[in-house]
C-alpha cells in the first residue's frame, strides 16, 4: 500500500447543513472513505473586487488518487458556490492498516 495512493480534498462552504449533506454523500457514493468537517471559521477574502467576510466550515476527504476526479466533478456539482475552493494535499506516511482501510472504503463494489 503505497501512501502516494491517498488523498485529503478540501472545500469551504458557508452553511452547517450543505457541509454535512457534502460530506456525507461522497460518503455515500464511496467517493471518499470519509470527510471531516472542522468547526466554523472566519474566512476573509477578495471576491470581485471587494474584501468579504464570512463564516466557513471546511470539509476534508479522505480518498485515492483513482476516484479524486469522480470527488472533484461531484462536489463541483452539488456545491452552491460559483467558484468553490478545491484543493489536494498529498499524503506523504501514515499507518498501513488506516491508508489501507481508505483505499477499501473509496472503492465502489464490483458490478453485478
Amino acid at each position: 500500500m503505497a501512501s502516494s495512493e491517498i488523498v485529503i480534498a478540501q472545500t469551504t462552504i458557508d452553511d452547517e447543513e450543505q457541509a454535512k449533506r457534502l460530506a456525507r454523500g461522497a460518503v455515500e457514493n464511496r467517493l471518499a472513505a470519509c470527510a471531516h468537517i472542522d468547526q466554523p471559521f472566519t474566512a476573509v477574502y477578495r471576491w470581485k473586487g471587494a474584501i468579504e467576510t464570512a463564516t466557513e466550515w471546511r470539509i476534508s476527504y479522505k480518498t485515492t488518487t483513482e476516484r479524486l476526479p469522480e470527488l472533484q466533478a461531484w462536489v463541483t456539482k452539488e456545491h452552491s458556490y460559483e467558484v468553490p475552493e478545491w484543493i489536494t494535499l498529498a499524503v506523504t506516511g501514515g499507518s498501513d492498516a488506516y491508508l489501507a482501510w481508505v483505499v477499501e472504503e473509496s472503492t465502489p463494489p464490483p458490478a453485478g
